[in-house]
């Protein structure tokens, strides 16, 4: 009996599905409030007041778009922005291994090229997307994506 209640105990909740700590539950207006007191600014020519949001800050590499439906956040991708396919090649692998470690899971990978991969997280509610295009312009891409239930 003692062993279940401590075995009980150490079962931890899973953290609902959050982008960088912003849950996907927030108003789309708390999730802007939020990301402007982490240093991003609106980008309003590259956003559709009815759908999207682009945020960018000149502290980090990447863009951050924000696609909801009725002040619902659907999808958050962040849209990293590096000068060499080298440098998209490492910050993929990065950011993969990085998610490995915090979700405890493997991705699917069902692309694995030196210049195109991709991996899926599926974290119960939502699904995190890593994707690595190098083209002839590096693009890597990092997409939260929540479950419709």
């Amino acid at each position: 009996m003692a062993v279940m209640a401590l075995c009980a105990c150490q079962k931890t909740e899973r953290a609902p599905f959050n982008y960088r700590g912003l849950a996907f539950d927030l108003p789309v207006d708390q999730f802007v409030d939020s990301m402007q007191a982490r240093g991003f600014a609106v980008d309003s020519a590259a956003s559709d007041s009815g759908r999207t949001v682009v945020l960018a800050s000149p502290d980090v590499h990447y863009r951050v778009l924000a696609a909801f439906n009725e002040q619902q956040l659907q999808v958050v991708q962040e849209t990293y922005t590096l000068s060499t396919n080298d440098s998209t090649r490492q910050m993929w692998q990065e950011l993969r291994d990085g998610l490995e470690k915090e979700l405890e899971a493997w991705p699917d990978c069902p692309i694995l090229k030196d210049d195109h991969k991709e991996a899926n997280f599926d974290t119960g509610d939502g699904f995190i997307s890593l994707l690595l295009e190098n083209t002839y312009k590096p693009t890597l891409t990092v997409r939260y994506t929540k479950k419709n239930k």
